[in-house]
């Protein structure tokens, strides 16, 4: 059987968590059966795991090139596996794929989640006195389960992720073949360099998208969302809505945006969006520095990683979409579907959460095998630190007591905030000459009485001081806003050069100069600059 995921995927543990991966040099059929039940109870509902038997393993990770089985070998574990499989109890059977790489061929045992579960098999395979228990995993490892543990997965039975349930409306022929191919083609799985010899049924079967008896089999809800272009007629306003208030919600000028179709289209749609729409690029010279700063309104990434967290995570059973809405300084992301409620809202933005179960675990790994979604809990991280890296404001992340819904807050890159203010800024420099020439005389008055301060202040150094005093003019500033304003970090180089040397002048003054590390700390026109427009009659800003 061929796998619907590419090999190296798998050795690599790109689109699949390490922890839901066991390497195995050889054959040991207490432990390959122990995570096999373990996988199949999923306690976690992350879509179970993958056990590959020929490949070592160092620090949880492949070990190349592969130990590789030989034919004899992989012969005898088939044969002898047909038996064991009836040990599992309840009835349950794993894929078995026999795969070649780095010339040798290796087994590789596919689990998903069951639906019947819980599941247990003997603590000894062969021993002819067994005793059955449960297990589960625990990160990268199998353990019994005991206690609360226990206790959790027997309250689970029965209880399959809406994703994974048979759909009792739902035909093969609702199932676009076009779709499905694209799929493989992109999951670079061997599937699909088969699918001309096979029929539909057989490739949903292989692909797990079936459930029930041969006679009877039913699709299960992921391969309608993911393999059919009107997925709403079977999860009722399962499309996503944006609205674009660019304007102000005051203007009667706005747009709207409806992304329908399969689910990663839709994700699709909604991404040309923000890149024709929304993502924006400033460009910002500095002096001194030979390349220029490079801001983004809003990192594409960002909204990549939560508008497929918004489709992965939402509830399909609320008969709501997913909402996009886009205002002057900010865009918010909604859906209903909140948190699970064994994640602490202030653990998964610190990165500490262990997430217990997913609502949806087979969409996600499509996903990730599409190459769309990120590893488990990784995405807050890495919406973190991509706006931080491009400058902008944090996030908000939100959701309510009862965990029923969902929503990320991103705010505008600060040099877009103010770009319009930057650029009357630029034009009354122009134009206001004698103000400057106030300023330069004022700063090289002041670099003669301080050693420290440098003696020479090129035109662009001044030209950033003026644009700062300016924005000044109508109300305090913080340090923030400031270099946002010119597209400077708020560092302390950056301060020293700017903002110190306009305070030593009198041209800014501290809102709270007794309380100078104050995180309310801000800037305002100083006395100095006061004198220099009444003296020359300058209404400039």
């Amino acid at each position: 059987m061929n796998l619907p995921i590419a090999i190296e995927d798998l050795l690599n543990a790109r689109a699949v968590e390490s922890d839901r991966l066991e390497f195995k040099e050889g054959w040991n059929p207490d432990k390959v059966y122990q995570s096999i039940c373990a996988f199949a109870n999923d306690i976690e509902n992350i879509g179970g795991g993958y056990i590959l038997i020929g490949v070592a393993e160092k620090g949880g990770r492949a070990t190349r090139p592969v130990v590789g089985l030989s034919p004899e070998a992989i012969a005898s574990i088939q044969k002898e596996m047909i038996g064991l499989n009836n040990l599992i109890r309840p009835k349950y059977a794993p894929r078995l794929g026999i795969v070649h790489v780095d010339g040798k061929e290796i087994l590789v045992i596919w689990i998903p989640g069951g639906d019947d579960r819980p599941y247990e098999v003997p603590e000894s395979i062969k021993s002819k006195q067994k005793t059955w228990k449960h297990y589960i995993r625990r990160y990268a490892s199998t353990i019994e389960a005991r206690g609360n543990d226990k206790d959790e997965l027997l309250a689970l039975t029965n209880r399959t992720p809406f994703d994974d349930r048979p759909n009792a409306q739902a035909k093969q022929c609702d199932i676009d073949i076009v779709l499905v191919r694209d799929f493989l083609r992109k999951a670079e799985s061997l599937l699909a360099e088969e699918m001309n010899s096979l029929n539909l049924e057989t490739v949903l079967a292989r692909m797990n998208l079936l459930v029930g008896p041969p006679e009877h089999q039913k699709l299960r809800n992921v391969s309608l969302m993911l393999f059919n272009e009107t997925p709403e007629q079977f999860f009722p306003y399962s499309y996503i809505d944006i609205v674009d208030f660019r304007h102000g919600e005051g203007d009667r000028t706005f747009s709207e945006k409806r992304c329908y179709g399969s689910m990663q289209n839709q994700i699709r749609q909604a991404l040309d969006y923000f890149q024709s729409s929304v993502v924006m690029e400033r460009v910002i010279k500095v002096p001194d520095q030979a390349e220029a700063i490079r801001a983004w309104s809003y990192p594409y990434r960002v909204l990549e990683e939560i508008l497929v967290n918004a489709v992965y995570h939402r509830d399909y059973q609320e008969h709501e979409p997913i909402t996009i809405r886009i205002e002057p300084d900010k865009i918010r992301i909604y859906n209903l579907g909140g948190l699970d409620r064994s994640i602490n809202l202030e653990d998964l933005l610190s990165g500490k959460a262990v997430p217990r179960r997913y609502r949806n675990r087979r969409l996600g790994d499509f996903l990730k095998e599409m190459k769309l979604a990120e590893g488990r809990l990784t995405g807050i991280q890495l919406i973190k630190s991509s706006l931080e890296q491009n400058g902008s404001p944090a996030p908000f992340f939100e959701t309510d007591d009862e965990r029923t819904w969902f929503s990320v807050m991103l705010y505008l890159h600060p040099a877009f905030l103010y770009a319009s203010t930057l650029d009357e800024i630029s034009g009354a420099t122009t134009a206001s000459g004698l103000l400057t020439e106030l300023l330069r005389k004022a700063l090289t008055a002041s670099s003669h009485q301080d050693e420290h301060q440098d003696e020479h202040q090129d035109e662009a150094t001044i030209d950033i001081m003026m644009a700062m005093v300016k924005f000044s003019l109508d109300q305090p500033r913080s340090k923030e806003e400031l270099f946002a304003l010119v597209g400077l970090k708020p560092d302390t180089r950056s301060k020293r050069r700017y903002i110190e040397p306009l305070e030593r002048t009198g041209w800014l003054e501290k809102t709270l100069p007794e309380k100078p590390t104050s995180r309310n700390q801000q800037y305002r026109l100083g006395k100095a600059a006061r004198d220099a427009l009444t003296r020359s009659g300058s209404s400039v800003g």
